[in-house]
């Protein structure tokens, strides 16, 4: 596959978690959107907002610098500039976010389609290339971060789905690659550990190595560690959403390290 494909792959699966995640906000009873989400301090109508406010930014609007107080839940200056976006649309009616989604996305599909990205390492667009992001690392959170919040509206609103999509699928193939780092800076496994990570039957594996990385190796047969589990249950942990339920994650071998590589396990701010 060519860059170009690639990266073209990435704007294709992002506009499908867009449809997907809009065609649910469709579907929001209206005394529903102030349902607490998994995400603390905001519900369905903030989750609406934040992703209002990101497309928005990548479509070439202004940032929204508005007071936004001390809410418990702000952490750092990237926190206070996502709630900022949130705070200045508290007043909009969900038609409107829906409408601004959309309008802004297709905004940004349409030229990302007129003139396709080639330089994978160019830095992304305003505040996303200021945070050090490459155009690679922006094309490819984009859709992780709509799919993961498709995910909290729909564990708020009880309306299951979403799990066996395109957008899923890079969702789940792109938080299980931070496997090394997990095992090896967080978990602490000593040289030599073998971690086996099982997502709906299909497994990678990683190897740490005598400097204390872990690099990703064929499945072994005698893993030190594995960990079975399903999509949504990954996306839980990785995400840092809330534990799954009893029996979604099961483990294997050394139980001690096992444990700890689940309770480190999740990598999305």
């Amino acid at each position: 596959m060519s860059v170009s494909d690639e990266l073209a792959g990435y704007v294709d699966v992002w506009w499908q978690a867009v449809d997907a995640f809009t065609a649910l906000l469709e579907h929001v009873p209206d005394d529903a959107w102030h349902h607490p989400t998994d995400l603390p301090g905001w519900d369905v109508h903030d989750i609406a907002a934040h992703t209002a406010h990101l497309e928005a930014l990548l479509a070439g609007a202004e940032h929204d610098n508005v007071e936004i107080g001390e809410p418990a839940h702000v952490r750092g200056m990237l926190g206070q500039f996502t709630e900022q976006g949130v705070v200045a649309r508290k007043d909009r009616t969900p038609d409107e976010l829906i409408n601004e989604i959309r309008s802004a996305a297709t905004a940004r599909h349409t030229a990302l389609l007129a003139d396709p990205p080639t330089d994978p390492d160019a830095p992304a667009p305003g505040v996303f290339g200021m945070i050090g992001w490459s155009t690679r690392t922006l094309l490819r959170n984009r859709p992780l971060d709509v799919w993961m919040h498709e995910q909290d509206l729909r564990r708020a609103l009880d309306l299951p789905g979403g799990l066996h999509t395109a957008p899923a699928a890079h969702t789940a193939d792109y938080l299980a690659e931070s496997l090394g780092i997990v095992v090896a800076k967080r978990a602490k496994a000593p040289a030599g550990t073998r971690v086996v990570l099982d997502i709906d039957g299909h497994a990678r594996a990683v190897e740490v190595n005598d400097a204390g990385r872990a690099v990703p190796v064929e499945v072994p047969a005698d893993p030190t560690v594995t960990i079975r589990t399903d999509r949504e249950s990954f996306a839980l942990l990785a995400g840092g959403r809330r534990k799954p339920e009893s029996g979604r994650v099961q483990l294997a071998g050394d139980p001690v390290l096992a444990e700890r590589i689940v309770e480190v396990m999740a990598v999305t701010p």
